[in-house]
């Protein structure tokens, strides 16, 4: 029959069992290792039958077993601690949580973050990969540490799909149904008690999108959904899907996750005092907010002011393509009504987000971001490198080391992925309470020696067993879908060999990962991975864009070859990759490989995951691993440079790919003493646990962003507001002055010295700024100096010149002694900047002129 509706009937229960549902909905259970152990214990077949679901799961749950369960005394004393807990991390006092004993003046303020994607567990996918998962976890950690925290999104009611791998390796998706009825989400309701519905206008038509709220810990997750009345059937289905469809829909997506956004926490009723921008596609929400402004009286410039002032946003992407940009049709098509309430003319509005390249212009979404945020960072060291040189033409004349970019690395949600034996271990040896000192690198230093070999790697090896049945359950399941024989099934129950080393490459199945590096030289790979006496075995899970045909042609090609008599049961391929399948393989595999070309991994994650459960890494030196890598944690593969050919980069990557599986880790992880303990190994196991679980930990990567960024921007949000937005219009007065008085600065420098110059001795210089509109107080003028490389020179220092005084001919001058500390070949230069101090960035204005 035609389903009219659909609804989620619950089994009469214990009252007592029933506190199970609060935590079902309420999405803490995700990551507290007793709480799944409770549904779990319930009916492991069924908790596994039903995706991890706790709402599917209680709801199919026949009475006499919670009957059952109410009579254990066991089972209920782990209950009872679990709902202990719960009830202490959602009603703490006062000054329980960081933030609120940090900063307390700042408590009743809001931070508003904006992903296209959120990773929170599996049973809600709405999320694709690592940017997903990044912003669950993002999410949960706040959560712990009491910031005052809104996520907006959109709820997918298909998701992300789901994929299935044919007998020839090809990938197939699938698209699940989500049930409202069987999902952790209620209505959001506004403060006029009534649920939450936004609109936005389209072109020819109006779209509407039910607010969804879910809760993540502490903190409220808004979702937007467009499968509502009254909207018509191609509209409904606009948010079907996280990233199908084609460009068209791809820019309603992005109108409704950012101005819809905006307009969804209106009318909930919350004003954010911090907002965040994680990665392009909200940014149309900076524009909204400008609206919001312009329609009180502001002009754009003054609105973009306030806007930036309080705004920030966070880059993940570091290839150009990788960045939405859209045809300007199509901006005309979806914003021709819009920029008029924005005060501005179509070719005003084009240029604030326009981006350039050979073939003529486009409308970037990085580039939008970038300019009406004040704040902006990349997500790894590199990756900041990377972000400032791929964007440095938005600041013309700067160097690339002072592109006002900065970096936060990334981080895991520790709770969220260390094994549930792992943490035990810890609260055995290291401290009861060890997750206090998640991010104390001390804590880590002085404690880890204290967790003997042979118990770490008893817990490592039990990990192991438990991924291997469950990998062997996954792929009996898989195999009898594509209708093997007896035969086949019954050598899966063997395949995998826990006395191998394992090896696990799990990741977006994306062409610059190169999951298909170690194939290069097949003949060493067999070579490698068919040693009776040292048997090594890798596991590989991904999805590739469904888009992607090179992305999947790579699992075709790895699949393919799990099949050959040459690596059969020594490759292994796992479909339908989620974050399930990822606490398995983090923390069971005993080696996590990352070959990605060389500056295209922005951070990358999972290999944080693994190293938090003692796995050590082997991967190129790029994102997290730059950073992470002391040489006694794990290997790097290559050399840490960029090539100019991509061949001949993956050529040298995979030489030292193989020589590193048989020259060191290997021969290391096979040395075992007379009780099988592998002592060298425990110490690379010891050393990746000590460096990267406080360096890389969520809880060290928010309290980075709540210190750099948040609270500065919550304090600035009270001071941008007052007097109707006094100072966004003082300052946005002041840039348009200097920008018309730019163009008539003329400078003359003396002091141009070539030569020799003694250690000691010194240097004047002076210049001459002649300007017919501008003061000494609008710029700062500056000596950049620096050593010389290769003929070029690195502008390493700046020093403000002094100004001395107004000459008889108008012009300004200033003067500065200049004694380098050091010896070598320097080279220096004269520059002028605008100077305000409301400016949140030396730079923002782009503006610059050199000698």
């Amino acid at each position: 029959m035609k389903v009219y509706g659909r609804i989620t009937v619950f089994p009469i229960m214990p009252t007592r069992i029933n506190r199970l549902y609060e935590l079902a909905y309420n999405l803490w259970w995700s990551w507290h290792p007793e709480a799944r152990t409770l549904y779990s214990t319930l009916n492991t077949d069924l908790w596994e039958q039903v995706g991890h679901n706790p709402v599917r799961f209680l709801s199919e749950l026949q009475p006499r077993v919670l009957e059952k369960a109410a009579a254990n005394t066991e089972y209920l004393d782990v209950y009872d601690s679990v709902i202990h807990d719960f009830d202490y991390y959602m009603h703490p006092r006062p000054d329980d949580t960081w933030f609120t004993h940090t900063y307390p003046e700042l408590a009743d303020k809001t931070i508003a973050y904006f992903s296209a994607e959120f990773g929170i567990n599996e049973a809600l996918p709405i999320y694709s990969g690592g940017l997903g998962i990044l912003s669950g976890d993002h999410c949960k950690e706040a959560s712990d540490l009491g910031l005052p925290f809104v996520g907006v999104g959109f709820l997918y009611p298909q998701g992300y799909f789901r994929q299935r791998v044919t007998r020839d390796g090809v990938q197939e998706a699938f698209y699940d149904k989500l049930h409202f009825s069987e999902a952790p989400a209620i209505p959001a309701i506004g403060p006029d008690g009534n649920e939450v519905v936004i609109s936005v206008d389209l072109p020819g038509r109006r779209i509407y999108a039910k607010v969804w709220k879910v809760m993540v810990g502490r903190i409220p997750l808004y979702l937007m959904d467009t499968d509502v009345a009254p909207n018509a059937p191609n509209d409904r289905e606009l948010s079907a899907r996280l990233y199908g469809g084609d460009r068209e829909i791809r820019i309603c997506q992005e109108i409704v996750l950012g101005i819809g956004g905006v307009r969804a926490l209106r009318a909930l009723g919350i004003s954010p005092a911090a907002w965040h921008i994680n990665e392009g596609h909200a940014a149309f929400l900076s524009l909204e907010r400008c609206r919001e402004l312009v329609a009180s009286g502001l002009s754009f410039n003054e609105a973009r002011e306030a806007v930036a002032s309080n705004a920030l946003f966070t880059t993940h992407t570091p290839v150009p393509a990788g960045n939405d940009t859209f045809n300007y049709d199509l901006i005309d098509k979806y914003f021709g009504s819009y920029w008029g309430e924005l005060g501005l003319t179509r070719e005003q509005f084009l240029s604030v987000a326009r981006e350039d390249h050979g073939w003529g212009s486009t409308y970037g979404m990085t580039v939008l971001a970038l300019r009406l945020t004040g704040h902006h960072n990349g997500v790894s060291k590199l990756h900041g490198d990377v972000s400032r040189k791929m964007w440095q033409f938005l600041w013309p004349g700067i160097e690339g080391d002072e592109v006002p970019i900065s970096y936060i690395t990334n981080g895991v949600h520790t709770f969220s992925w260390i094994a549930k034996e792992m943490n035990e271990l810890f609260g055995r040896y290291l401290d009861p309470d060890w997750g206090r000192y998640v991010d104390v690198q001390d804590f880590w230093d002085r404690h880890i020696d204290a967790i003997p070999d042979d118990e770490l790697w008893k817990t490592h090896v039990l990990r192991k067993e438990l991924l291997i049945e469950y990998a062997r359950r996954r792929l009996k399941s898989q195999h009898l879908r594509l209708g093997e024989g007896m035969a086949q099934i019954t050598e899966i129950e063997h395949m995998i060999d826990p006395n191998a080393l394992i090896i696990g490459f799990a990741r977006r199945f994306a062409t610059y990962k190169r999951a298909a590096l170690i194939f290069r030289d097949m003949e060493r790979l067999k070579r490698i991975l068919n040693d009776p006496k040292r048997p090594v075995q890798i596991i590989f899970a991904g999805k590739a864009h469904p888009a992607d045909e090179p992305g999947k042609a790579l699992i075709q090609q790895i699949y393919q070859a799990s099949r050959t008599d040459d690596f059969r049961g020594k490759i292994i391929f796992l479909e339908d990759y989620d974050i399930d399948m990822a606490r398995y393989l983090v923390a069971g595999t005993d080696l996590w490989l990352n070959n990605p070309i060389r500056p295209y991994e922005a951070s990358g994650t999972s290999g944080q995951k693994a190293a938090l459960n003692g796995q050590p890494n082997c991967s190129i030196l790029d994102g997290w691993w730059a950073e992470g890598y002391n040489g006694k944690n794990g290997w790097a593969i290559g050399e840490e440079r960029e090539y100019h050919d991509q061949e001949v980069q993956a050529e040298a990557d995979s030489i030292s790919l193989y020589h590193l599986f048989e020259d060191e880790i290997i021969p290391t992880f096979f040395e075992r003493d007379a009780s099988g303990t592998p002592h060298r190994w425990t110490a690379y196991m010891k050393e990746a646990i000590r460096t990267c679980t406080p360096q890389f930990s969520m809880r060290r990567m928010i309290k980075e962003y709540t210190t750099r960024f948040y609270v500065p921007e919550m304090k600035q949000s009270e001071v941008v507001e007052q007097n109707h937005y006094k100072h966004a219009r003082t300052l946005a007065t002041w840039k348009e002055h200097v920008r018309h008085g730019w163009e008539n600065m003329e400078m003359y420098v003396d002091g141009r010295r070539e030569g020799q110059l003694s250690l000691g001795e010194s240097l004047d210089i002076r210049a001459w700024i002649r300007m017919s509109e501008l003061q000494p107080d609008d710029i700062s003028v500056e000596l950049v100096y620096g050593t010389i490389k290769d003929e070029l020179a690195e502008a390493q220092h700046v020093l403000p010149m002094t100004y001395i005084r107004r000459e008889l001919d108008g012009s300004y001058r200033y003067e500065i002694h200049l004694q380098p500390p050091e010896s070598g070949s320097i080279a220096y230069n004269v520059r002028v900047v605008p100077c305000h101090p409301a400016l949140s960035e030396k730079y923002e204005l782009g503006l610059i002129r050199w000698a």
